[in-house]
Protein backbone atom coordinates (compact mmCIF):
# COMPACT_ATOMS: atom_id res chain seq x y z
CA UNK A 1 0.00 0.00 0.00
CA UNK A 2 2.77 2.36 0.80
CA UNK A 3 4.18 1.64 -2.65
CA UNK A 4 1.56 2.49 -4.30
CA UNK A 5 1.10 5.85 -2.55
CA UNK A 6 4.73 6.48 -3.45
CA UNK A 7 4.41 5.39 -6.93
CA UNK A 8 1.31 7.53 -7.18
CA UNK A 9 2.90 10.43 -5.75
CA UNK A 10 5.66 9.89 -7.78
CA UNK A 11 3.90 10.26 -10.92
CA UNK A 12 2.17 13.61 -9.87
CA UNK A 13 5.13 15.20 -8.86
CA UNK A 14 6.65 13.96 -12.46
CA UNK A 15 3.59 15.09 -14.20
CA UNK A 16 3.70 19.02 -11.96
CA UNK A 17 7.20 19.06 -13.23
CA UNK A 18 6.04 18.84 -16.64
CA UNK A 19 3.84 21.46 -16.79
CA UNK A 20 6.25 23.44 -15.33
CA UNK A 21 9.00 23.14 -17.35
CA UNK A 22 6.72 22.64 -20.66
CA UNK A 23 8.58 19.75 -21.41
CA UNK A 24 7.54 15.88 -21.56
CA UNK A 25 10.15 12.80 -20.33
CA UNK A 26 11.58 12.23 -23.82
CA UNK A 27 12.28 16.07 -24.14
CA UNK A 28 13.85 16.20 -20.54
CA UNK A 29 15.68 13.32 -21.63
CA UNK A 30 17.24 14.27 -24.79
CA UNK A 31 17.94 18.05 -23.84
CA UNK A 32 19.94 16.21 -20.59
CA UNK A 33 21.95 14.14 -22.96
CA UNK A 34 22.83 17.01 -25.38
CA UNK A 35 24.50 19.02 -22.29
CA UNK A 36 26.46 16.22 -21.18
CA UNK A 37 27.76 15.30 -24.90
CA UNK A 38 28.23 18.84 -24.66
CA UNK A 39 30.61 18.85 -21.50
CA UNK A 40 31.81 15.81 -22.75
CA UNK A 41 33.01 17.29 -26.28
CA UNK A 42 34.42 20.05 -24.61
CA UNK A 43 36.29 17.74 -22.23
CA UNK A 44 37.58 15.71 -25.04
CA UNK A 45 39.15 19.22 -27.02
CA UNK A 46 40.83 20.17 -23.09
CA UNK A 47 42.73 16.73 -23.11
CA UNK A 48 43.83 16.85 -26.79
CA UNK A 49 44.75 20.54 -26.43
CA UNK A 50 46.91 19.42 -23.22
CA UNK A 51 48.32 15.97 -25.05
CA UNK A 52 49.67 18.19 -27.75
CA UNK A 53 51.16 20.57 -26.00
CA UNK A 54 52.99 17.86 -24.27
CA UNK A 55 53.87 16.10 -27.06
CA UNK A 56 55.33 19.43 -28.73
CA UNK A 57 57.74 19.76 -25.49
CA UNK A 58 58.71 16.05 -25.91
CA UNK A 59 58.93 16.52 -29.51
CA UNK A 60 63.20 17.16 -29.53
CA UNK A 61 63.92 14.27 -27.06
CA UNK A 62 62.05 11.74 -29.47
CA UNK A 63 62.82 13.49 -32.67
CA UNK A 64 65.63 11.09 -33.15
CA UNK A 65 63.67 7.54 -31.60
CA UNK A 66 61.17 8.45 -34.50
CA UNK A 67 63.18 8.64 -37.28
CA UNK A 68 65.43 5.75 -36.52
CA UNK A 69 62.22 3.71 -36.00
CA UNK A 70 60.99 4.85 -38.94
CA UNK A 71 63.72 4.30 -41.10
CA UNK A 72 63.87 0.61 -39.68
CA UNK A 73 60.15 0.04 -40.17
CA UNK A 74 59.23 2.54 -42.89
CA UNK A 75 61.32 0.21 -45.83
CA UNK A 76 58.72 0.26 -48.24
CA UNK A 77 58.04 -1.36 -52.17
CA UNK A 78 59.08 1.97 -53.28
CA UNK A 79 62.14 2.74 -50.93
CA UNK A 80 63.56 -0.90 -51.47
CA UNK A 81 63.26 -0.79 -55.77
CA UNK A 82 64.57 2.96 -55.38
CA UNK A 83 67.26 2.94 -52.99
CA UNK A 84 68.94 -0.11 -55.12
CA UNK A 85 72.01 0.07 -57.57
CA UNK A 86 73.17 -3.88 -59.53
CA UNK A 87 76.27 -5.04 -60.52
CA UNK A 88 76.30 -7.85 -63.47
CA UNK A 89 78.77 -10.99 -62.70
CA UNK A 90 79.67 -13.70 -64.25
CA UNK A 91 79.32 -16.98 -62.11
CA UNK A 92 79.82 -17.56 -58.62
CA UNK A 93 83.59 -17.85 -58.52
CA UNK A 94 83.58 -14.03 -58.92
CA UNK A 95 80.84 -13.58 -55.92
CA UNK A 96 83.07 -16.24 -53.76
CA UNK A 97 86.13 -13.59 -54.63
CA UNK A 98 84.43 -10.65 -53.59
CA UNK A 99 82.63 -12.53 -50.18
CA UNK A 100 86.51 -13.62 -49.25
CA UNK A 101 87.81 -16.25 -46.78
CA UNK A 102 85.47 -16.17 -44.30
CA UNK A 103 83.55 -12.81 -45.82
CA UNK A 104 86.67 -10.65 -44.63
CA UNK A 105 86.23 -8.83 -48.01
CA UNK A 106 82.75 -8.34 -48.40
CA UNK A 107 82.86 -7.28 -44.68
CA UNK A 108 85.60 -4.88 -45.80
CA UNK A 109 83.66 -3.45 -48.90
CA UNK A 110 80.14 -2.49 -47.13
CA UNK A 111 82.69 -0.61 -44.47
CA UNK A 112 84.15 1.62 -46.70
CA UNK A 113 81.73 1.71 -49.27
CA UNK A 114 78.70 2.34 -46.61
CA UNK A 115 76.32 0.02 -48.35
CA UNK A 116 74.97 -3.72 -47.97
CA UNK A 117 75.76 -5.87 -50.76
CA UNK A 118 72.90 -8.63 -51.09
CA UNK A 119 74.34 -11.72 -53.14
CA UNK A 120 71.47 -13.85 -54.27
CA UNK A 121 71.28 -16.33 -56.93
CA UNK A 122 71.70 -15.31 -60.40
CA UNK A 123 74.45 -12.97 -61.84
CA UNK A 124 73.67 -10.00 -59.92
CA UNK A 125 75.38 -8.27 -56.80
CA UNK A 126 72.87 -5.37 -55.28
CA UNK A 127 74.08 -2.67 -53.73
CA UNK A 128 71.89 -0.86 -51.22
CA UNK A 129 72.02 2.96 -49.52
CA UNK A 130 69.82 5.44 -48.97
CA UNK A 131 72.57 7.62 -49.80
CA UNK A 132 71.98 7.67 -54.04
CA UNK A 133 76.26 9.27 -53.98
CA UNK A 134 77.72 6.61 -51.72
CA UNK A 135 75.82 3.86 -53.70
CA UNK A 136 77.18 5.26 -57.13
CA UNK A 137 80.54 5.15 -55.73
CA UNK A 138 80.18 1.75 -54.01
CA UNK A 139 78.90 0.20 -58.05
CA UNK A 140 82.03 2.29 -59.45
CA UNK A 141 84.63 0.81 -56.93
CA UNK A 142 83.11 -2.48 -57.46
CA UNK A 143 83.35 -2.36 -60.78
CA UNK A 144 86.77 -1.78 -60.66
CA UNK A 145 87.82 -4.47 -58.35
CA UNK A 146 85.88 -7.20 -60.33
CA UNK A 147 87.86 -6.34 -63.16
CA UNK A 148 91.30 -6.27 -61.46
CA UNK A 149 90.35 -9.44 -59.39
CA UNK A 150 92.66 -8.38 -56.89
CA UNK A 151 90.32 -8.53 -54.16
CA UNK A 152 91.06 -7.98 -50.99
CA UNK A 153 90.70 -5.63 -47.73
CA UNK A 154 93.55 -3.10 -48.25
CA UNK A 155 93.18 -3.04 -51.91
CA UNK A 156 89.16 -2.25 -51.40
CA UNK A 157 89.61 0.46 -49.16
CA UNK A 158 92.02 1.87 -51.91
CA UNK A 159 89.63 1.72 -54.50
CA UNK A 160 86.55 3.19 -52.86
CA UNK A 161 88.55 6.15 -51.31
CA UNK A 162 89.78 6.46 -54.86
CA UNK A 163 86.34 6.83 -56.23
CA UNK A 164 85.19 8.67 -53.68
CA UNK A 165 87.95 11.47 -54.19
CA UNK A 166 87.11 11.64 -58.06
CA UNK A 167 83.28 11.99 -57.71
CA UNK A 168 83.51 15.77 -57.26
CA UNK A 169 84.66 15.77 -61.19
CA UNK A 170 81.78 13.01 -61.93
CA UNK A 171 79.23 15.03 -60.02
CA UNK A 172 80.71 18.46 -61.77
CA UNK A 173 80.20 17.25 -64.88
CA UNK A 174 76.68 15.56 -64.76
CA UNK A 175 76.00 18.76 -63.17
CA UNK A 176 77.32 20.54 -66.34
CA UNK A 177 75.29 18.36 -68.78
CA UNK A 178 71.60 18.82 -67.24
CA UNK A 179 72.20 22.94 -67.11
CA UNK A 180 73.50 23.04 -70.31
CA UNK A 181 70.54 20.68 -71.62
CA UNK A 182 68.36 23.63 -70.64
CA UNK A 183 70.67 26.25 -72.03
CA UNK A 184 72.21 28.32 -68.73
CA UNK A 185 75.51 29.30 -67.87
CA UNK A 186 77.19 30.99 -65.26
CA UNK A 187 75.64 29.10 -62.43
CA UNK A 188 78.31 29.00 -59.47
CA UNK A 189 80.26 25.69 -59.57
CA UNK A 190 79.23 24.20 -56.34
CA UNK A 191 75.83 24.70 -57.46
CA UNK A 192 76.50 22.96 -60.78
CA UNK A 193 77.82 19.90 -58.50
CA UNK A 194 75.13 20.23 -56.88
CA UNK A 195 72.72 19.74 -59.54
CA UNK A 196 74.95 16.81 -60.72
CA UNK A 197 73.74 14.63 -57.73
CA UNK A 198 69.92 14.81 -59.66
CA UNK A 199 71.86 12.07 -62.18
CA UNK A 200 71.47 9.78 -58.83
CA UNK A 201 67.96 10.93 -56.94
CA UNK A 202 64.93 9.38 -58.62
CA UNK A 203 61.29 10.28 -57.33
CA UNK A 204 58.30 7.61 -57.87
CA UNK A 205 61.07 5.52 -60.05
CA UNK A 206 61.34 9.00 -62.00
CA UNK A 207 64.90 10.18 -62.54
CA UNK A 208 65.32 13.53 -61.15
CA UNK A 209 67.78 14.82 -63.94
CA UNK A 210 65.53 13.80 -66.60
CA UNK A 211 62.70 15.28 -64.93
CA UNK A 212 64.12 18.44 -64.35
CA UNK A 213 65.33 18.69 -67.91
CA UNK A 214 62.54 17.63 -69.23
CA UNK A 215 60.35 20.04 -66.98
CA UNK A 216 62.46 22.86 -67.40
CA UNK A 217 62.04 22.67 -71.38
CA UNK A 218 58.15 22.71 -71.08
CA UNK A 219 57.89 25.72 -68.78
CA UNK A 220 60.58 27.82 -71.25
CA UNK A 221 57.71 26.64 -73.88
CA UNK A 222 55.26 27.76 -72.35
CA UNK A 223 56.76 31.08 -70.97
CA UNK A 224 57.99 32.02 -74.47
CA UNK A 225 54.40 31.28 -75.95
CA UNK A 226 52.98 33.68 -73.11
CA UNK A 227 55.30 36.08 -72.95
CA UNK A 228 56.36 35.56 -69.41
CA UNK A 229 60.34 35.99 -68.37
CA UNK A 230 62.17 33.07 -69.84
CA UNK A 231 65.03 33.28 -67.94
CA UNK A 232 63.16 33.14 -64.57
CA UNK A 233 61.46 30.02 -65.43
CA UNK A 234 64.39 28.48 -67.03
CA UNK A 235 66.46 29.06 -63.79
CA UNK A 236 63.47 28.11 -61.72
CA UNK A 237 62.38 25.10 -63.59
CA UNK A 238 66.37 23.85 -63.15
CA UNK A 239 66.43 24.75 -59.29
CA UNK A 240 62.64 23.81 -57.97
CA UNK A 241 63.81 20.51 -56.92
CA UNK A 242 67.30 20.86 -55.42
CA UNK A 243 66.53 21.01 -52.04
CA UNK A 244 65.89 16.96 -52.53
CA UNK A 245 69.88 16.53 -53.30
CA UNK A 246 70.46 18.04 -49.96
CA UNK A 247 71.68 15.66 -46.96
CA UNK A 248 71.15 16.05 -43.33
CA UNK A 249 68.94 19.07 -43.01
CA UNK A 250 66.13 18.97 -41.65
CA UNK A 251 62.72 20.52 -43.24
CA UNK A 252 60.98 19.77 -46.66
CA UNK A 253 63.25 19.31 -49.90
CA UNK A 254 61.20 22.89 -51.11
CA UNK A 255 62.32 25.08 -47.71
CA UNK A 256 65.41 23.66 -48.53
CA UNK A 257 65.80 24.83 -52.24
CA UNK A 258 64.51 28.12 -50.98
CA UNK A 259 67.69 28.43 -48.62
CA UNK A 260 70.05 27.15 -51.15
CA UNK A 261 68.40 29.99 -53.76
CA UNK A 262 69.16 32.12 -51.40
CA UNK A 263 73.15 30.97 -50.24
CA UNK A 264 74.14 31.82 -53.73
CA UNK A 265 71.88 35.28 -54.50
CA UNK A 266 69.51 33.97 -56.84
CA UNK A 267 66.75 36.45 -58.37
CA UNK A 268 64.10 36.88 -55.62
CA UNK A 269 61.43 35.85 -58.64
CA UNK A 270 63.70 32.42 -58.50
CA UNK A 271 63.40 31.98 -54.58
CA UNK A 272 59.39 32.58 -54.71
CA UNK A 273 59.45 29.73 -57.55
CA UNK A 274 61.05 27.30 -55.83
CA UNK A 275 59.03 28.00 -52.63
CA UNK A 276 55.66 28.20 -54.54
CA UNK A 277 56.10 24.75 -56.70
CA UNK A 278 54.29 23.00 -54.47
CA UNK A 279 51.58 25.44 -53.81
CA UNK A 280 52.73 25.84 -50.37
CA UNK A 281 52.28 29.83 -50.74
CA UNK A 282 50.00 31.62 -52.97
CA UNK A 283 51.61 32.43 -56.63
CA UNK A 284 53.48 35.70 -56.29
CA UNK A 285 54.16 35.79 -60.64
CA UNK A 286 53.09 33.67 -63.85
CA UNK A 287 56.43 32.21 -63.85
CA UNK A 288 55.32 30.44 -60.61
CA UNK A 289 52.35 29.24 -61.85
CA UNK A 290 54.31 28.15 -65.42
CA UNK A 291 56.99 26.14 -63.31
CA UNK A 292 54.09 24.51 -61.08
CA UNK A 293 52.04 23.42 -64.72
CA UNK A 294 55.31 22.26 -65.96
CA UNK A 295 56.53 20.33 -63.21
CA UNK A 296 52.47 18.70 -63.27
CA UNK A 297 52.62 17.99 -66.68
CA UNK A 298 56.51 15.74 -66.15
CA UNK A 299 55.32 14.26 -63.21
CA UNK A 300 51.73 12.97 -64.51
CA UNK A 301 52.09 12.17 -67.44
CA UNK A 302 51.53 8.25 -68.91
CA UNK A 303 54.85 6.60 -67.79
CA UNK A 304 56.72 9.58 -66.14
CA UNK A 305 56.08 7.73 -62.50
CA UNK A 306 55.85 4.20 -61.26
CA UNK A 307 52.14 4.93 -59.75
CA UNK A 308 49.43 4.33 -62.19
CA UNK A 309 47.31 7.66 -62.69
CA UNK A 310 44.12 5.23 -61.01
CA UNK A 311 46.05 4.53 -57.82
CA UNK A 312 46.76 8.10 -57.51
CA UNK A 313 43.47 8.90 -58.11
CA UNK A 314 41.87 6.64 -55.79
CA UNK A 315 44.06 7.20 -53.16
CA UNK A 316 43.33 10.79 -52.95
CA UNK A 317 39.50 10.22 -53.53
CA UNK A 318 39.86 7.24 -50.32
CA UNK A 319 41.76 10.09 -48.13
CA UNK A 320 38.73 12.69 -49.40
CA UNK A 321 35.55 10.02 -48.69
CA UNK A 322 36.63 9.60 -45.16
CA UNK A 323 36.81 13.08 -44.06
CA UNK A 324 33.31 13.41 -46.02
CA UNK A 325 31.84 10.29 -44.10
CA UNK A 326 31.81 12.88 -40.92
CA UNK A 327 28.77 14.70 -39.67
CA UNK A 328 28.71 18.68 -40.11
CA UNK A 329 31.53 17.94 -42.72
CA UNK A 330 30.27 20.29 -45.71
CA UNK A 331 33.01 19.60 -48.06
CA UNK A 332 37.41 18.02 -48.30
CA UNK A 333 40.04 18.35 -50.60
CA UNK A 334 43.18 16.65 -50.55
CA UNK A 335 46.21 18.69 -52.04
CA UNK A 336 49.77 17.94 -52.43
CA UNK A 337 49.58 14.37 -53.36
CA UNK A 338 46.81 13.68 -50.27
CA UNK A 339 49.80 15.27 -48.02
CA UNK A 340 47.39 18.01 -47.02
CA UNK A 341 43.81 17.46 -46.26
CA UNK A 342 41.68 20.64 -45.85
CA UNK A 343 37.80 20.36 -44.35
CA UNK A 344 35.26 22.50 -44.02
CA UNK A 345 32.76 22.04 -42.01
CA UNK A 346 29.02 23.46 -40.77
CA UNK A 347 29.71 26.13 -38.20
CA UNK A 348 25.71 25.52 -36.59
CA UNK A 349 26.85 21.58 -36.22
CA UNK A 350 30.36 21.58 -35.77
CA UNK A 351 31.66 24.40 -32.88
CA UNK A 352 35.11 25.34 -31.88
CA UNK A 353 35.54 22.53 -29.32
CA UNK A 354 34.29 20.04 -31.91
CA UNK A 355 36.80 21.45 -34.39
CA UNK A 356 39.77 20.09 -32.34
CA UNK A 357 37.68 16.41 -32.00
CA UNK A 358 36.73 16.15 -35.17
CA UNK A 359 40.39 17.14 -36.99
CA UNK A 360 41.58 14.53 -34.57
CA UNK A 361 39.08 11.88 -35.10
CA UNK A 362 39.94 12.64 -39.01
CA UNK A 363 43.23 11.85 -38.52
CA UNK A 364 42.77 8.37 -36.67
CA UNK A 365 40.47 7.05 -39.52
CA UNK A 366 43.22 8.34 -42.04
CA UNK A 367 46.07 6.27 -40.37
CA UNK A 368 43.39 3.37 -39.81
CA UNK A 369 41.76 3.07 -43.70
CA UNK A 370 43.61 5.33 -46.08
CA UNK A 371 46.68 4.15 -48.11
CA UNK A 372 49.67 7.15 -47.97
CA UNK A 373 53.29 7.18 -47.76
CA UNK A 374 54.25 9.92 -45.27
CA UNK A 375 52.27 12.20 -43.60
CA UNK A 376 48.71 13.97 -43.70
CA UNK A 377 48.28 17.53 -42.28
CA UNK A 378 44.57 17.55 -41.48
CA UNK A 379 43.27 20.99 -41.36
CA UNK A 380 39.35 21.66 -40.18
CA UNK A 381 37.96 25.51 -40.75
CA UNK A 382 34.78 26.36 -39.34
CA UNK A 383 34.07 29.68 -40.66
CA UNK A 384 31.50 32.29 -39.16
CA UNK A 385 29.69 35.02 -40.86
CA UNK A 386 27.38 38.16 -40.19
CA UNK A 387 26.07 40.07 -42.82
CA UNK A 388 23.89 43.50 -42.95
CA UNK A 389 22.97 45.62 -45.73
CA UNK A 390 22.38 49.32 -45.18
CA UNK A 391 19.73 51.44 -46.32
CA UNK A 392 20.49 54.90 -48.96
CA UNK A 393 18.22 57.50 -47.92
Amino acid sequence: MAKKNIDELREELVTKLEKISELNREEAKKMLLAELNQELVSEKAKKIRAAEERITQEASEKAKEILVDAMRHGATDYVAEYTISTVKVDGEEVKGRIIGREGRNIRAFEKAAGVEIELDEGNEIRLSSFDSVRREIARRALEILIKDTRIQPSRIEEVVLKVASGMDAVLLEEGKKIVEAVGEYGLPTELIRMIGRFKYRTSYGQNLALHTIEETKIGMAIARELGAEVEMVRLGGLLHDIGKVVVGDEGTHVAKGVEIAKKYGLPKKVVAIIAEHHEDREFSSLESIIVWVADAISGSRPGARYEPHEQYVGRMEKIEEIANSFPGVLSAIAFQAGRDLRVVVNPNEVDDDGLVVLAREITKRLEKEAEYAGQVKVTVIRETRATETSLAK
